[in-house]
């Protein structure tokens, strides 16, 4: 235990922090009841209806209901998707300095999709809510693009020290 704390880069120890704030702003949201999560959504979803259809003051009441659903859809999982993007993404910075295509980098999602399930399983238990494997899929594919995405970061981390070197070394 010693050896693996002594490992650990300061920076990880920041994003295993930043890993874990967002895990519990997962909770938290999941915890909420099926209206109040609904109140959270509507004001990202009326956004989305203004964007979908400008017209929608004037539809018909049967066509609002249509677009506020869809629109309602698109948001709930576009947010399902953006917070776990945040944790993949936090989680692989947590996890250090890797490869793609290794152990280190598998075991960012299937740490993501073992939360999500725990997260679906948590939600069945809230008053209007359920469990959907949906979700868990499109958790999972979230935090698969977080980790992508700090890989992109890493890279161009990696990049610009290693141009600074050659600057520094050069003159």
């Amino acid at each position: 235990m010693k050896k693996l704390l002594q490992n650990i880069k300061a920076y990880q120890a920041v994003f295993v922090i930043l890993t874990a704030a967002v895990m519990i702003t997962i909770f938290i949201l999941s915890a909420q009841d099926a209206e109040k999560s609904s109140d959270t959504s509507s004001v990202l979803t009326r956004i989305a209806v203004r964007l979908i259809d400008r017209d929608y003051d004037s539809e018909s009441p049967e066509k609002q209901q249509e677009i506020w659903e869809k629109a309602s859809f698109i948001v709930r999982k576009l947010a399902h998707f953006s917070i776990y993007t945040a944790l993949g993404f936090f989680a692989s910075f947590s996890a250090g300095k890797r490869k793609l295509f290794t152990l280190k980098s598998l075991g960012v999602i299937i740490f993501g999709f073992l939360y999500a399930v725990s997260d679906e399983f948590h939600q069945n238990f809230v008053k209007g809510r359920s469990c959907e494997f949906r979700d868990m899929m499109i958790d999972t594919g979230g935090v698969t693009t977080g980790m992508i995405i700090s890989f992109v970061f890493m890279g161009l981390i990696f990049l610009i020290a290693r141009k600074r070197k050659k600057n520094t070394s050069g003159q």
